[in-house]
């Protein structure tokens, strides 16, 4: 029971925190830049542009937000997960809530008027902001939704899909503003990406070659750790001419952490080389969404 609450109260506060940072990266580098986030955020940044250009009316992000996040996250609801659309969508309602409230004197205080600053800064601080709600198990909503949806229904990569997305994004912010400002979005798009990339890896896969005598025990400790399966090779080793045994098996690079401890422990003489997998495929385990 403690621990159960435990886990609830840290991945509120990851919810709470990541979607803060998010809007207070949109408050402040994102407007005082003049960038265009790829994904919903931008999109909505964009209609409200062109709303206060052509009519002289001010539309709330939340509201326009909160619409665009709607069908996306009941197919999540339905198809993916009730506990983790549920989550994804108190991040998209925070995040909608903290752009429309957080007062702009941020961006007078930073008196930053460096647009490449604005985004090589505010790409870190978004990727920061995404990786703290993906910590929490949860995603911040919009196009993640739709990877997520695709990639649980189908098996399927879907960065093609999303990556035309934001291009027609980014293209559309060229026509409305300029090239610069496309330009400069995709400076910032791509730090957040990279950012976000390092800071957070549990959807990154690594291979493990394990050259050991104890293969039985290793596997039972990737198993009960990862849930992931192993294939066996024998072999000779070629100074000793001994027998072999080598484990081959995928997990994710979060699990190699807490993997090569264990295994240190079961066989100290075992040699263990990570390879990075840049594809997978065929059957991966995958943790249910929750």
């Amino acid at each position: 029971m403690g621990n159960k609450v435990f886990n609830i109260v840290r991945r509120m506060f990851l919810i709470v925190a990541g979607s803060a940072l998010m809007a207070f990266t949109v408050k402040t580098f994102v407007q005082a830049g003049g960038i265009v986030p790829a994904g919903f955020t931008g999109t909505v940044l964009l209609i409200q542009e062109v709303c206060w250009r052509n009519f002289n009316v001010r539309v709330p992000f939340s509201i326009l937000y909160y619409i665009f996040n709607a069908v996306p996250g009941f197919i999540c609801f339905k198809f993916v997960g009730k506990k983790f659309a549920l989550y994804s969508l108190i991040v998209v309602f925070l995040t909608g809530l903290f752009i429309d409230w957080m007062p702009p004197m941020f961006i007078e205080r930073l008196q930053l008027h460096d647009t490449l600053l604005s985004a090589v800064f505010g790409g870190l601080l978004y990727g920061l902001s995404s990786s703290l709600v993906f910590r929490a198990g949860t995603t911040s909503g919009g196009t993640d939704f739709i990877a997520i949806c695709i990639s649980e229904r189908y098996r399927k990569d879907s960065f093609s899909y999303i990556f035309m997305g934001n291009c027609v994004i980014l293209a559309f912010a060229g026509y409305l503003f300029d090239l610069n400002t496309a330009l400069y979005s995709i400076i910032f798009q791509y730090v957040s990406t990279v950012s976000l990339k390092a800071l957070y890896q549990d959807y990154q896969q690594r291979t493990l070659l394990i050259i050991t005598n104890m293969p039985d025990e290793i596997f039972a400790v990737i198993d009960q750790i990862t849930h992931h399966g192993a294939t066996y090779f024998d072999g000779q080793g070629s100074y000793e001419k001994s027998h072999r045994i080598m484990l081959y098996s995928v997990v994710t690079a979060s699990e190699v952490k807490k993997l090569i401890p264990a295994i240190r422990k079961i066989d100290p003489a075992a040699f263990i080389n990570v390879l990075r997998t840049e594809l997978i495929n065929g059957q991966f385990y995958m943790p249910p969404k929750s």
